[in-house]
């Protein structure tokens, strides 16, 4: 397997694309987790998944509110009249950190507030994508 990876550059797109997409989710987790520069000092199991919990519940609930700026953004693009191309939306990462600022006061008031339903569905056509990655794997749009 390994002499096939080394010499079947088709093989090696869709692993090395994978390894780029954790290694950049590992990196966004780790710069939200900022205390203690994500060491975790204490020796207690319970205490120590809890932190690790705590950082990955931080990091989806951070991409997914990524996720939904983008899509809004995207939908405020088509009302425009501007043509989205599902290749190009495939570039956009959730892992944003610019609009962060992790060492703010943040106030915690409305959290109970129960927020309006959002709508996932994006007026853009992503199967030439899936057909690629598809195809990618060996599959075949009959299978």
């Amino acid at each position: 397997m390994q002499l096939r990876f080394l010499s079947d550059a088709p093989l090696r797109r869709p692993v090395t694309a994978a390894t780029n997409k954790v290694e950049s989710f590992n990196r966004f987790s780790q710069w939200l987790g900022f205390g203690n520069r994500g060491v975790i000092a204490d020796n207690d199991p319970v205490d120590q998944e809890k932190a690790i919990k705590f950082t990955a519940l931080l990091t989806n609930a951070v991409i997914f509110h990524n996720a939904l700026d983008i899509a809004e953004i995207v939908r405020q693009l088509l009302e425009e009249g501007w043509e989205i191309d599902a290749e190009d939306l495939a570039h956009i990462s959730p892992y944003l950190t610019e609009h962060i600022n992790r060492f703010d006061k943040y106030s915690t008031h409305e959290l109970g507030i129960q927020p309006e339903a959002y709508d996932p569905k994006l007026d853009v056509d992503f199967t030439p994508l899936r057909e690629q990655d598809l195809a990618a794997a060996g599959f075949t749009a009959a299978a």
